[in-house]
């Protein structure tokens, strides 16, 4: 719109004749192209306006109904606007450039010319009869006296018959003041007011005769005798009204000039009127349009407020009446009713769904209070029910089952249900962990309710005990022939290993042989007692550092192909343990390492050992964490705290089960993962020395000691004396 204004301005100025008109078809074509941008920012603002008062309307809409109501009123207005204004602006100014034309001024200015000519030509009639007449008047005072009837008779015939009205002889005298001598049909004005000094100073010039013209009449005034400053008068009534239209003639013609030079601002202006009344028209039309959209909006977002409070929850909302006899009208009653009945069956369901809730919240709280997992499948096989237990079996984290296919979370409880199985112990595998399940499957018309417990640990200490039985038994029965065999094996070597001649060697090596797979014998039952019958351990204040850095050192000293290294970042060194248990705990994993390092280094020569331990403080709790590059965990990885477990040809398998114990029995845990870095095992023994802390044995008298746990009195402990 700046633009075409700019545009526009330079345009008409730039016209050489400013004063001319311009050409009316591009007058009406700047003119409309002023106005359609002009109205299409009216129409913007209109549009702006509408969104705004949509936007604080009750729906807070974008005003769509506001908009289109908006551009069908502006286009109603102004496109029949536009061409009344070109019709307008073009009939105004072929108009105006009629009247100012050439040819109207030609009109004008011959009129005007011809009355003028008309007028001088009686004012020359006028001037050329008085000259007659002052020479007849002449000839006649030559024959007659002034004072005469002669000469007044010949003075009247002269004034009629040459058609003048009145005259006069006025003379100056030498005293210089002017007298009438002669008169007919005298003036009112004496000789000084009709013979002014302008026209005796005229005269005095030599001109012949002087003329006057007068709204009423045409005087004229010529010398009678020049030497005696006598002078003649004469008059003619004219003609009025022709001298008005001269008069008005020449007004009409100024004035047609003046019009003439401001035709072209007077073409301009009308214009421009043109141009403010039409936006006028539209802003207009742009504000009906608003108004006649909040008239009918106002009922629409009525009915959106009163459905967006319905979908909010508040079901009581209705649309306010008294409501018009239309489609509206109807709709709100209709709206009104629907909202009565959603209330009264919404009121009806909640009262259901609250003890429908109530019976969900008990059967959920029975539910989070048993141990055994409980699923709830339908009959596509996906949980909709779980409890925490659940959850805690079937998977490592504390993720929400809820809408998960069984399938995704255990393959084996979904193939017991394909199966028709109804109960049965099965293993599952979460993360890296072997579990063991016993599983009771209830089928109703909604799906399925599969009941499991986690018996894993309860195997687990089922064959921990049992193999605590077999060691003991084995012990007992296999140590006590020990002695006498290796004994007897001792005492032959020595009484009979000379006596022999024919293979002494033989002999030897045999008797030798004995007596070493007899020491085998009784450390694998050293061990067995030991896993057997493990003593109950004396929990003191210990340095765990220097327990930690001793069984780090043993081993060291044993591989001087391994690189170990130990790093502790905890801050106090001391805690509660037992530090023979501790020790050998530690010395049995360490000892793992090396075997497995060991065993890597059988199949890779080039590879080099490392074992590290650390020591480090976490959340109050200290880890002990021990990483090795060998040969990995097994397959079975879960079953390697298993008593007689091991993969090695001349391991036992108890070496690991007892490292368990001894951790259990500190309060402790202990798990097994994949090293970071260039393979091996990473094993982590979390202890609490909060818990420890509590288990500290305190003396309280001579040879009598005490052990308090975890939320008893030093009453309730358990007592026994010392050696």
């Amino acid at each position: 719109m700046l633009a075409i204004a700019i545009a526009t301005y330079f345009g008409i100025s730039g016209q050489d004749d400013t004063t001319a008109l311009l050409a009316p078809p591009l007058v009406a074509l700047l003119l409309v192209a002023n106005l359609v941008p002009a109205i299409a920012l009216l129409v913007l603002l209109g549009r702006r306006v509408a969104v705004r008062r949509a936007a604080r309307s009750a729906i807070g809409s974008d005003g769509q109904l506001h908009v289109r109501l908006v551009a069908i009123f502006s286009l109603i207005a102004s496109i029949p606007m536009l061409f009344v204004v070109i019709f307008a602006s073009l009939l105004f100014q072929y108009g105006v450039q009629f009247w100012f034309s050439d040819n109207t001024r030609a009109m004008l200015q011959n009129a005007g010319t011809f009355a003028r000519g008309y007028y001088e030509q009686n004012l020359r009639e006028v001037g050329d009869e008085t000259l007659t007449m002052a020479s007849d008047l002449r000839d006649y005072l030559t024959q007659s006296k002034v004072s005469s009837p002669e000469f007044a008779e010949g003075y009247i015939y002269q004034v009629v018959t040459r058609k003048l009205n009145r005259s006069a002889i006025i003379e100056i005298g030498e005293d210089g003041i002017a007298r009438t001598a002669a008169t007919v049909d005298p003036d009112q004005r004496t000789a000084a007011q009709l013979l002014t000094k302008d026209i005796v100073a005229q005269l005095s010039k030599g001109e012949a005769v002087t003329v006057r013209a007068e709204p009423d009449q045409i005087e004229a005034f010529t010398l009678l005798y020049p030497d005696r400053r006598v002078y003649l008068y004469a008059t003619r009534d004219s003609d009025a009204p022709a001298f008005s239209q001269v008069k008005r003639a020449q007004a009409v013609l100024a004035d047609y000039d003046s019009f003439a030079r401001q035709s072209r601002e007077l073409q301009i202006r009308f214009n421009s009127t043109l141009f403010i009344g039409s936006l006028a028209l539209v802003g207009i039309a742009v504000w009906i349009a608003l108004k006649v959209a909040d008239r009918l909006v106002k009922p629409v977002n009525e009915l959106v407020d009163a459905a967006r409070r319905i979908t909010e929850g508040d079901l009581s909302a209705r649309v306010s009446g008294p409501h018009a006899r239309d489609e509206i009208g109807v709709l709100s009653s209709a709206f009104n009713r629907m909202t009565q009945r959603l209330e009264r069956q919404t009121g009806a369901l909640m009262t259901a769904n609250s003890q429908l809730e109530n019976r969900r919240a008990i059967i959920e709280a029975i539910l989070s209070g048993v141990s055994a997992g409980v699923l709830a499948v339908d009959t596509e096989q996906n949980i909709r029910m779980n409890n925490q237990s659940a959850r805690s079996i079937l998977t490592d984290s504390e993720q929400e089952l809820t809408e998960l296919p069984l399938s995704d979370v255990s393959r084996e409880l979904a193939d017991m249900i394909e199966n028709d199985v109804t109960a049965d112990i099965i293993q599952i595998r979460v993360g890296t962990e072997l579990r063991t399940l016993a599983v009771k499957i209830a089928q109703d018309h909604s799906g399925h309710v599969l009941t499991f417990d986690d018996i894993t640990q309860q195997l687990s200490d089922q064959r921990r005990a049992a193999w605590s039985d077999v060691a003991r038994r084995i012990a007992h029965e296999i140590k006590n022939p020990l002695t006498p065999i290796q004994l007897a094996a001792e005492r032959l070597q020595r009484r009979y290993g000379d006596e022999i001649q024919s293979d002494q060697p033989t002999f030897t090596r045999l008797t030798q042989t004995i007596v070493r797979q007899v020491g085998d014998l009784r450390r694998i039952v050293d061990e067995f007692s030991s896993f057997a019958r493990m003593p109950k351990p004396v929990f003191r204040t210990e340095a765990l550092e220097d327990i930690a850095r001793h069984s780090l050192f043993l081993h060291e000293v044993a591989h001087p192909g391994i690189n170990f290294s130990f790093t502790s970042q905890i801050n106090d060194r001391h805690i509660i343990c037992d530090r023979r248990q501790i020790g050998q705990a530690l010395t049995n994993i360490v000892k793992n390492a090396a075997e497995a390092v060991e065993m890597r280094k059988e199949n890779d020569p080039a590879h080099e050992g490392r074992i590290t331990m650390l020591l480090a403080q976490r959340e109050g709790k200290i880890i002990i964490e021990l990483a090795d590059n060998g040969v990995g965990l097994p397959e079975e990885r879960e079953r390697i705290i298993e008593p007689y477990m091991t993969t090695r040809t001349k391991g036992t398998g108890l070496g690991l089960a007892i490292v368990q114990k001894i951790i259990e029995e500190h309060g402790g845990t202990m798990t097994f993962e994949d090293a970071e870095e260039g393979g091996g095992t990473k094993v982590s023994i979390l202890l609490d020395p909060g818990h420890l802390a509590r288990l500290e044995e305190k003396p309280l008298a001579d040879g009598v000691k005490t052990e308090t746990t975890s939320g008893k009195s030093p009453k309730g402990g358990a007592v026994s004396h010392g050696t």
